[in-house]
């Protein structure tokens, strides 16, 4: 039996998010967070076989640091949206901060000795790296 934890800052949504929980069936096993994700993820005591990341870009290198301790060993961790729809191949990288953050994210997992990664081009690009 698995647990879900979701990270929000936006506090606005967590009426409509917790009723969906609760119509899922599985509304015991999720935790709906809200706050700000760099000041919640270094107080959960606990170990991850996946993290999805999917939020503010500029920080997305700051949540895989938070959270690589607090993945078990060949667990993953996921980056939604790191193609950018291309942008990340344009010289939009030298200008625009999303597109830089996220360019950044990219290298910075395809350097990472800790982790093996592969990028799927769906979409907007998933970025999945495995714990090794």
């Amino acid at each position: 039996k698995g647990k879900l934890i979701t990270i929000d800052i936006n506090n606005e949504l967590e009426t409509m998010a917790t009723s969906y929980f609760e119509k899922s069936g599985f509304g015991n096993q999720i935790e709906m967070k809200i706050g700000n994700a760099v000041e919640i993820i270094p107080n959960l005591n606990l170990k991850f076989d996946l993290v999805f990341i999917d939020a503010d870009k500029t920080n997305y290198s700051n949540y895989f640091d938070l959270v690589i301790d607090k993945v078990n060993q060949g667990g993953h961790i996921i980056a939604d949206n790191v193609l950018w729809s291309g942008k990340v191949i344009t010289e939009e990288v030298k200008t625009d901060a999303d597109t830089k953050a996220l360019d950044d994210y990219n290298n910075k997992i395809h350097e990472d000795s800790r982790v093996e990664n592969v990028l799927l081009p769906i979409r907007d690009g998933l970025m999945v790296a495995r714990k090794l």
